[in-house]
């Protein structure tokens, strides 16, 4: 499924999030919460993750072709996708095609920043070096630090919704929302809000500074035929 991402200053969808969804036959659609950690312990989750990004891709070409726009689709990364021994099968097709570049953002967790492993160093590190943004989701709610944004060179952080739902009512959100806007940007970092699903919030994000926003009141997750209809 995919959720559109709009521009605060422009009020135009440019990128999108790519959610996976499981349509079970007997317990209907399921979150990925239910099932990625099962996936992992599985050792699934390298396969179904390079398939997510070749469907993220497929979508994006089939946008330029037949609107003739580009848009960014934002994809969610596992940690156990870092692993040694895993690999990227999607950066072949990326770079066979260049009209695929700078069409990719991938997702990772704010804890990925702490790690240690030299192949998430090395990994990131790559992305930048080919053109791959990446954003840090849920941000706010980890204990990375500074250092680690400017050293893995991030492009996005995602402020969890955590922060978004009591905007209007609590002071100390606002405070901490404004906050991690003046220091992302002030490192080169834009901000996507997530949760934002009135138009208070809207109005509130956009004074505080946030370049994107992300929720219900810009879209609704849906399948890529009703996407490619209803926001592009």
């Amino acid at each position: 499924f995919y959720q559109p991402i709009v521009e605060v200053a422009s009020g135009r969808i440019t990128k999108a999030e790519a959610l996976l969804r499981w349509h079970h036959p007997l317990r209907g659609t399921l979150s990925p919460g239910l099932f990625i950690p099962l996936a992992e312990e599985a050792r699934l989750i390298d396969g179904i993750g390079n398939w997510v990004f070749d469907q993220a891709l497929d979508s994006i070409a089939r946008c330029h072709e037949m609107f003739g726009c580009t848009i960014q689709m934002s994809v969610n990364k596992s940690p156990l996708q870092f692993g040694a021994g895993t690999r990227d099968a999607w950066l072949e097709r990326m770079e066979r095609d260049p009209s695929l570049t700078g069409c990719i953002a991938v997702e990772i967790t704010e804890g990925m920043l702490l790690s240690d492993a030299q192949t998430v160093r090395e990994r990131l590190l790559d992305y930048r070096n080919r053109g791959i943004e990446v954003s840090i989701d849920d941000f706010g709610t980890g204990l990375s630090a500074l250092s680690d944004l400017k050293r893995f060179d991030i492009d996005y952080l995602k402020i969890d919704r955590s922060f978004v739902q009591q905007l209007a009512e609590n002071a100390s959100d606002r405070a901490l929302t404004e906050a991690i806007g003046v220091m992302a940007h002030k490192l080169g970092i834009k901000v996507i809000a997530e949760g934002v699903e009135t138009a208070v919030q809207r109005d509130l994000l956009a004074g505080l500074g946030c370049d994107y926003l992300q929720g219900y009141l810009a879209g609704r997750p849906v399948d890529a035929d009703t996407a490619a209809k209803e926001y592009l």
